[in-house]
């Protein structure tokens, strides 16, 4: 029979990894900071771990615990005007702190994000900040098994991998909606750009919100994967009122789609908010300066740079402390003139 040192010395990572059916990563988690990981993958991690006899290499343990001061972030844009409040809210976080921050920017490409994650992985950051829930299999396994913090924001879900704090995109569209209904408008429709996960998010709000009264028509639904534009919102509204010259309101996916609709209502004479009601989400700072204000979902964007970024520090700071955990933030919704008062008789 084999010594059980001999065992150990020959035992690698690797061996316990294909043992227990995880990533390398995980093991060295498992063993590391047991915290990161499940009860029932420690279990199965430690249970090979003494079957197979293997024991940590203590200088490579310590050479892998070094640590930057490098915080990644991963945003889908660097020109949507939605991420510039999320970056200050995390400048003024981390203006007096060690910790330099390096945006890498994915494109709302799943696949590009999953190869950044990979190179800032390489990096050893000190910790990441990434955009929204809707990784790849292997973006999240890559973040499950990393040996840094993780904060996902701009989102709300139930099966963060780390750390979260966000809103809720389809709650927030349900609000919109059913604010419009409540001002009297019975045939609204959708108009959205991009159609990124969260924008699919305040669809799905959008279509259970009037499924729930009868009311929902498909056909006033209009999308394109293109990006998102003031003067695309002229062209969505006018293929939407060329196909249903009827309807009479407009819940946008966002504010710049949402002040094209006023600009081409207005140069149609559309009687807005009289017969044509427009609603937008974000509360970008031009939205209140329109004529008529738009009304609008006003989402904490600053709030979520900033506060994600002190989340992500306190569980750096303190790993020896459980930290964990999800933050859901309001968002709350701006009426404006756009949209009828709740109050007026024609409502």
């Amino acid at each position: 029979m084999q010594p059980r040192s001999a065992k150990s010395r020959n035992t690698t990572l690797d061996d316990v990894a294909r043992a227990a059916d995880v990533s390398a990563i995980t093991v060295s988690r498992a063993i590391r900071k047991p915290h990161m990981v499940s009860d029932k993958v420690r279990e199965r991690v430690l249970a090979v771990v003494e079957r197979l006899g293997y024991v940590p290499d203590a200088a490579a343990s310590a050479l892998a615990s070094k640590r930057t001061d490098l915080i990644g972030l991963l945003v889908p844009s660097l020109t949507n005007n939605v991420f510039a409040e999320v970056l200050r809210g995390i400048y003024d976080a981390s203006e007096d702190t060690p910790f330099n921050v390096q945006i890498v920017n994915f494109r709302y490409s799943p696949l590009k994000e999953e190869q950044l994650i990979r190179t800032l992985l390489r990096q050893k950051p000190a910790g990441l900040m990434v955009t929204g829930f809707d990784q790849t299999a292997e973006a999240r396994a890559m973040l499950e098994g990393a040996d840094c913090r993780v904060v996902q924001i701009m989102d709300s879900g139930d099966d963060p991998v780390d750390l979260s704090i966000g809103f809720s995109h389809y709650a927030s569209a349900v609000d919109a909606t059913r604010h419009l209904l409540a001002c009297g408008y019975r045939r609204p429709a959708f108009l959205g750009a991009r159609m990124d996960p969260r924008s699919q998010r305040r669809l799905a709000g959008f279509t259970d919100a009037l499924k729930e009264t009868g009311m929902f028509d498909p056909t006033r639904i209009v999308t394109t994967p293109q990006s998102s534009s003031i003067g695309l919102g002229t062209q969505l509204f006018a293929d939407l009122i060329a196909r249903r010259p009827d309807t009479d309101a407009i819940f946008c996916n966002n504010d710049d789609l949402a002040a094209g609709v006023l600009l081409e209502a207005q140069r149609r004479y559309f009687d807005v908010p009289g017969k044509l009601g427009v609603c937008g989400f974000n509360d970008l700072e031009f939205s209140r300066h329109l004529n008529p204000g738009l009304t609008t979902i006003a989402t904490p964007r600053y709030d979520v740079g900033r506060r994600g970024f002190e989340m992500l520090r306190t569980a750096i700071d303190t790993p020896d402390e459980a930290q964990g955990g999800k933050v859901d933030l309001p968002a709350q919704l701006v009426e404006r003139g756009s949209t009828r008062r709740l109050d007026s008789p024609s409502a």
